[in-house]
């Protein structure tokens, strides 16, 4: 019988099997920030256990609160700095040098098909668009992959989509997941791992394919997982060519953790996307999805492009298309948060950030921030967020406020407007 990824890449890291069904695997990569990382640090250090089982394999970033807003944040960030330096972790990504951990951590090139890896976040499912088994973990796993290199997980179960059909104008990856997480609801992959396939997962930039597994967790899952292929090579290639003598060498390596054809999987769910709108959150679970035709009217105080979902350069130039000579809306604020230096950087070369700060968006550094509600930009009770972010939990953004999670082109078209509005007429 033939395997999924998820079960060749648990297979290939096997270092012992407790109990039935409980697999302790060797890790590729520990990734931490200055959140959940430092409790893992300072238990560490209460039980005379300050060590690391491998600084070049531990990617450290400050990117939740940055620069610090007050005394306890500024604390977190230097007991993970302190710790950084403490144990020799070259690839630790200080103030100037930060971006948010999911879009920094790829674009470093730290991810390969067939790793391992861990985070204490949860949506470290993201790098699984790479052909990785990625997962966000608890402190006490944070804790034992820092010291011993290892993690136990459950034997994989997956559910395989097979995404096809060309994606209409005006419809991205992210309404693909919200569309996918309405039709399996909050708790549709709980514990599962979440296998994508098809013509439109192909057709998709690696980009397109990290918003797609960022958003695993909100449906339940362990991980999302695309399968490695030429499009994952080009992305890696200015990385890996001295391991390589052709693109091709590198896509028969990595094409060893796709899934074989006779995989068994546990569920099977098929997805047309040809026929797909523009898809917007509506209330407080990401399961809560309508069509954006659907919701006329739906006044929005604040307007969000950024975090590990969507604040790449893709996404800012989706949405630069859009607000191109034009303005905010009266009654919205517009936030932009590209997610690294290196897209703020590339961004300001294309003259995107002059289109955001024209149109009258305020540019922040890269940063989580405003996501989760911790700073630059955290709403007051009552007030509405359009936002390219991942989750919609009440309070998530603010205590009180309402956060309705859609695409880059519907949230720049929602900022024109001032309400949630359809991006397919400013294409």
């Amino acid at each position: 019988m033939g395997k999924t990824t998820a079960e060749k890449i648990f297979e290939a890291h096997l270092v012992d099997e407790p109990f039935p069904g409980t697999k302790v695997l060797k890790l590729d990569a520990v990734l931490c920030h200055e959140i959940t990382t430092p409790i893992a640090i300072d238990d560490l250090i209460r039980r005379n256990k300050d060590r690391v089982f491998d600084a070049s394999k531990i990617k450290a970033v400050i990117d939740h609160v940055t620069p610090s807003k007050d005394t306890k944040t500024a604390t977190q960030a230097k007991i993970l700095r302190d710790w950084a330096r403490r144990h020799g972790i070259k690839d630790f990504f200080d103030v100037g040098a930060n971006g948010v951990c999911h879009a920094l951590f790829p674009e470093k090139g730290f991810i390969r098909p067939g790793y391992t890896v861990i985070m204490g976040d949860s949506h470290t499912c993201t790098h699984g668009a790479f052909g990785a088994f990625a997962a966000g973990i608890g402190t006490t796993d944070l804790e034992v992959g820092i010291l011993k290199g290892v993690c136990a997980f459950r034997q994989p179960k997956t559910i395989r989509f097979n995404v096809n059909g060309q994606l209409p104008a005006g419809v991205y990856a992210k309404d693909v997941i919200l569309h996918i997480i309405g039709k399996i609801g909050v708790n549709g992959a709980t514990d599962r791992v979440m296998e994508f396939h098809g013509s439109t997962i192909e057709a998709m930039s690696m980009e397109s394919r990290m918003t797609l597994c960022n958003m695993a967790i909100e449906a339940g899952g362990t991980s999302g997982i695309c399968q490695p292929d030429m499009t994952t090579v080009e992305y890696l290639w200015p990385f890996i060519q001295g391991e390589f003598a052709s693109k091709e060498a590198a896509l028969a390596e990595y094409s060893q953790w796709r899934a074989d054809v006779d995989a068994e999987y546990e569920q099977v769910i098929e997805i047309d996307v040809t026929a797909l709108q523009p898809v917007s959150t509506f209330g407080y679970k990401p399961d809560q999805v309508k069509f954006v035709s659907e919701l006329p009217d739906t006044p929005v105080d604040q307007i969000y492009l950024g975090s590990c979902t969507n604040g790449r350069l893709e996404d800012l130039r989706i949405a630069a298309q859009i607000l191109k000579g034009r303005k905010l809306a009266p009654t919205v604020r517009g936030i932009l948060s590209p997610a690294t230096p290196k897209i703020q950087q590339e961004a300001t070369r294309e003259g995107l950030i002059d289109i955001f700060m024209e149109a009258g968006f305020c540019v922040t550094n890269p940063t989580c921030g405003a996501c989760l509600g911790m700073s630059n930009g955290v709403l007051a009770e009552g007030e509405v967020c359009a936002s390219t972010t991942n989750r919609n939990f009440m309070g998530r953004m603010g205590k009180g406020g309402m956060v309705h999670l859609m695409s880059p082109a519907t949230a720049a078209a929602s900022a024109i407007e001032g309400k949630i509005a359809d991006p397919r007429k400013y294409l």
